[in-house]
């Protein structure tokens, strides 16, 4: 059976879900919550402690996430399918959090400057539509395997068997 066009390979998803997981495990060390509360201390997680090793671990993963993330637009725009409201909602999520990653990374460059005001508003729009994005994902979930759970024909099933 040959994969359809607009599906990523089973690769391109596991990486996509390395980039985000990496990608939370560095945006929560951008904060220094884990030097604050002894994480750091821990064998092998000195890193976390570490602002500018986790700031481009963050950037590499964030590049991984959206190559990823335009291969398959592209793929699904490709073939034409078209989007449930939850992979709607979805994406525009992750429109939201580029958007706001890029103010972020236009922020670090030298000779730029937001002013606090809107460099404050970037960065908790960024946590919020991270946390939404978590939020979407773990409801989609649940219907999505509430839905796998019906039986295939309901219309059948209070019908009587007249043979």
């Amino acid at each position: 059976m040959t994969p359809r066009p607009s599906c990523p390979s089973r690769a391109a998803r596991r990486l996509f879900g390395l980039a985000v997981a990496v990608l939370a495990v560095s945006g929560l060390a951008q904060m220094p919550i884990f030097k604050r509360y002894g994480v750091a201390d821990l064998p092998g997680l000195g890193w976390t402690a570490d602002f500018y090793f986790t700031h481009l671990l963050h950037y590499a993963a964030a590049a991984v996430a959206l190559f990823l993330l335009f291969r398959a637009a592209l793929l699904r725009l490709a073939a034409r399918r078209r989007l449930s409201a939850g992979r709607w909602l979805t994406a525009a999520l992750w429109a939201g959090i580029v958007a706001t990653g890029l103010a972020r990374v236009v922020k670090n460059l030298p000779g730029w400057s937001l002013g606090p005001g809107p460099t404050l508003a970037a960065d908790w729009a960024h946590l919020g539509l991270v946390l939404l994005l978590g939020l979407t994902a773990l409801v989609l979930a649940r219907l999505r395997r509430a839905q796998a759970a019906e039986p295939c024909c309901r219309n059948r099933a209070g019908s009587k068997n007249t043979t």
